[in-house]
């Protein structure tokens, strides 16, 4: 009984991390209004290696509309604006000697549509990967040795009560990401 446990608790955590991963994958997809979270996983070549943007310089969103990254070095400011053209994000940086202003523009109805598929695709790999789990639990139980089957179904029951659990979370993200990004 203590193995089932383990194996169950061990399924919940990985389901949950999924819906983690799902909610950082989100953020990074823009909504029409200007965030921080917009250039996170942007490297910058910082002294022949690189490294994150938020380690060499404040990334700020002073209104809906544009963000600005203050590096805390001005020579890295042209190497920022590189990352950021080579990020492909739709963004057009310019830099005023200090630091670098990125205005955020309005977004297409054609945009949105992207984005919204792109939306779609990040929860479909977040619910595969919820499936996934289901799958190597069940097969983990099965092969259990020393405890009646009404348990093994028990276990195999519960283990579907979390993946329904956290597919409705998936959709429940998916739902108001979408909506944040119809909204104009």
């Amino acid at each position: 009984m203590e193995e089932i446990e383990l194996y169950l608790e061990e399924a919940k955590d990985l389901m949950g991390k999924a819906v983690v991963h799902l909610g950082h994958e989100l953020s990074k997809i823009r909504a029409g209004k200007a965030s921080p979270s917009m250039l996170d996983g942007l490297l910058v070549s910082y002294y022949g290696s690189m490294s994150p943007l938020n380690q060499v310089a404040s990334v700020t969103t002073p209104d809906a509309r544009s963000i600005f990254v203050k590096p805390w070095e001005k020579n890295l400011i042209p190497e920022i604006e590189k990352a950021i053209m080579a990020a492909n994000l739709g963004l057009n940086p310019q830099n005023d000697g200090q630091q670098i202003i990125i205005n955020v523009p309005m977004l297409t109805e054609e945009r949105r549509k992207q984005l919204v598929k792109q939306v779609g695709h990040e929860c479909e790999n977040s619910r595969i990967s919820i499936r996934n789990v289901r799958k190597d639990t069940n097969e983990s139980l099965k092969k259990i040795k020393g405890v009646s089957e009404d348990d093994i179904k028990n276990a195999e029951e519960s283990v579907q009560k979390l993946t329904d659990e956290h597919i409705n979370k998936i959709d429940a993200l998916m739902k108001k990401k979408e909506v944040e990004i119809m909204t104009v």
